[in-house]
């Protein structure tokens, strides 16, 4: 039986994320930036003091924030900026649609007796929405809904792990984002990076990433 080996290592778990690797989704994520801080500001809140771009941790700190004085206004905020987001990547699922030979890639990994899952910090509905029927080639998919702490906090990594019975040290995390190396690393496994989104190789190269494919279905070139 063929075997996909990382630095040595058999992998018997490759974790992927979603948009930009498996599926090609656009979501306008300047255009959601952009309206989740108008959504915060409204709320008298200064978006420029917060240490991050990530609309999800913004709205968290923004929550936060309101919390101590105003929990209702909290909840309204989290409530409208998350549902602005929810529509943003609904319309991208319904335009986006998956990369050649995904589901190629992930029959081949079954059958390898590779276990195979995602985990995205997009919506479970815009998900399900681009892919219907991806419980048929993934054993777990666990976007936001589902976890406190979404990648890159490896907590979101571990759910997966633990719903599929994978281990750190036989998992590769496959992504598009050098967020998706900083969280396999966080997390304990091997990485992967993508050329499918918008980064190049000299980006996953700088994040420390084990391998870097031009495509996820390259993975099938390498194993033997």
């Amino acid at each position: 039986m063929s075997v996909l080996k990382i630095n040595g290592s058999i992998i018997e778990t490759v974790i992927f994320d979603f948009d930009g690797t498996l599926a090609k989704l656009n979501i306008d994520f300047q255009r959601m930036r952009e309206e989740v801080v108008k959504i915060i500001a409204s709320y008298g809140i200064q978006t420029n003091l917060f240490k991050t771009n990530f609309v999800l941790e913004m709205i968290n700190l923004a929550t936060d924030i309101l919390n101590s004085n105003s929990p209702q206004k909290a909840k309204m905020l989290r409530e409208k900026a998350m549902t602005f987001i929810e529509n943003i990547e609904l319309r991208a699922a319904e335009e986006g649609e998956l990369f050649a030979h995904t589901r190629e890639l992930l029959t081949f990994l079954k059958a390898h007796n590779i276990s195979r899952a995602v985990v995205s910090r997009n919506c479970e509905k815009a998900i399900f929405k681009a892919f219907p029927d991806i419980l048929s080639y993934c054993d777990a998919v666990v976007c936001r809904d589902l976890v406190k702490n979404v990648k890159p906090n490896p907590h979101h990594l571990h759910t997966v792990m633990e719903k599929i019975k994978g281990t750190p040290t036989s998992t590769l995390m496959v992504g598009d984002h050098p967020l998706d190396i900083e969280t396999g690393r966080q997390a304990g496994t091997f990485t992967a990076g993508v050329l499918t989104g918008h980064f190049q190789e000299i980006d996953f190269l700088r994040a420390d990433a084990d391998l870097v494919l031009p495509r996820a279905v390259d993975l099938i070139k390498i194993i033997s």
